[in-house]
């Protein structure tokens, strides 16, 4: 059950200074207008907003909002606000958390990088708010725990990846429109498939791009992400990832989830029925489309000016098998999900610090999926039921791919 009423929604956006965050506002802003025409009855209210660093910001991003709650994770960055939202802003590691908490809001898009989202989801989970999870490390390494409490609290996981997203649409197709995460998947289902463009480097084998530099890989074809997402796109390891989150979000096991490499970015995933009919969602590779459709699920409204799909004019869909060897991270999916525990999170730390590396220039491109795996292999997978647990098995990992890469 959402809080507050149908009408009013209020909302908090965790990482505004992001590419998700961004588009969010862009969203919630497009969403005003038509509740000020009449379009729409809710009405969404930014209450708060996070970010790490960029005080000016975020600053800036809240003034079309009146006078939002403000949270910086680096408690040094406050002195880049003005008088009045600095004597008022939530500072340090901890204060998304500590803005949710506070404010109580009816919705959270949670869109922090990496696993220092997980704290602030999960106090999401446990007031009971609609979380709209664009951060994928927050339930691939606390699914278990964010999971067990929004099924205690009543907390709705709203897709915001566009293959997530995707993949929700369909799965609505056979389970019906108030069909929402987290939940077991309907009846008729018998494969749910992610599509992935393949990155940067799609049309080059492992041994040509194994010494890429970070420049070549951050040029990915079809979107414009950050840089940890972008490489992650070049690797794979962002596909892996979204099969891990699939896993919590819908109740896939690994043998029902799959992976195809689509070019044209323009079918995000398909339901493969018992049937043997697919259901597939296509649309423009735009992230607004997919962050709208959760704001105002179940309604479907318009979407304004944002890009419409031509299939005329396309021409042609291309699909193909991904190859696990060029790709290992997706092995490494298969393997998170079939062993539990805390493996997710040792597997999202270790890529993490392995991307850092190879954007500090410390390894090349092709060690990344070799660190990571490394890792993730050799770590015995504990109990993954309690947020200092998952935070012990992430700290551990990143320890072990940090002496990997520095030769230790």
């Amino acid at each position: 059950m959402a809080r507050g009423n149908a009408g009013r929604r209020r909302v908090v956006v965790l990482g505004a200074t992001g590419s998700v965050g961004t588009q969010t506002l862009d969203v919630l802003a497009h969403l005003r207008v038509l509740r000020e025409r009449g379009v729409i009855d809710a009405d969404f209210e930014v209450v708060g907003l996070s970010a790490c660093a960029n005080a000016r910001e975020l600053q800036r991003l809240g003034e079309p909002w009146g006078s939002p709650r403000l949270a910086l994770a680096d408690p040094g960055a406050v002195a880049d606000l003005s008088h009045e939202p600095a004597k008022t802003c939530l500072s340090g590691p901890a204060s998304a958390e500590h803005l949710v908490r506070e404010l109580e809001p009816d919705v959270v898009v949670a869109s922090i990088v990496g696993i220092a989202g997980l704290p602030s989801t999960l106090a999401a989970a446990q007031i009971g708010a609609d979380i709209a999870v664009a951060n994928k490390e927050s339930l691939v390494a606390g699914g278990e725990i964010v999971l067990a409490t929004a099924q205690r609290t009543g907390a709705r996981l709203l897709p915001l990846d566009s293959e997530h997203a995707a993949a929700w649409v369909c799965l609505k197709s056979l389970a019906g429109p108030a069909y929402t995460p987290p939940a077991a998947p309907p009846p008729g289902l018998r494969r749910l498939i992610l599509t992935a463009s393949g990155g940067a480097f799609r049309d080059r084998s492992r041994d040509e791009v194994y010494d890429a530099k970070p420049a070549e890989a951050l040029n990915h074809p079809n979107w414009d992400m950050g840089a940890k997402v972008t490489i992650d796109s070049a690797t794979l390891a962002n596909k892996a990832l979204e099969l891990i989150e699939a896993h919590w979000l819908f109740g896939v096991g690994s043998d029902r989830l799959g992976v195809l490499v689509h070019r044209q970015s323009i079918v995000h995933a398909l339901a493969e029925c018992d049937d043997h009919g697919v259901i597939a969602q296509l649309a423009a590779p735009d992230m607004r489309l997919p962050i709208q459709a959760a704001l105002t699920h179940p309604a479907i409204v318009d979407a304004g000016d944002r890009p419409t799909l031509d299939l005329a004019s396309l021409g042609r869909l291309d699909f193909a098998e991904p190859d696990f060897e060029r790709f290992p991270a997706l092995a490494m999916a298969n393997h998170v999900i079939d062993e539990g525990g805390t493996k997710g999170a040792v597997f999202s730390a270790a890529n993490e610090v392995a991307v850092e590396a190879f954007l500090r220039g410390e390894i090349p491109f092709g060690r990344i999926d070799e660190l990571a795996a490394e890792v993730t292999l050799g770590a015995r997978s504990a109990d993954a039921s309690t947020l200092e647990a998952v935070i012990e098995a992430d700290a551990l990992a990143r320890e072990a791919a940090t002496a990997l890469f520095a030769g230790a």
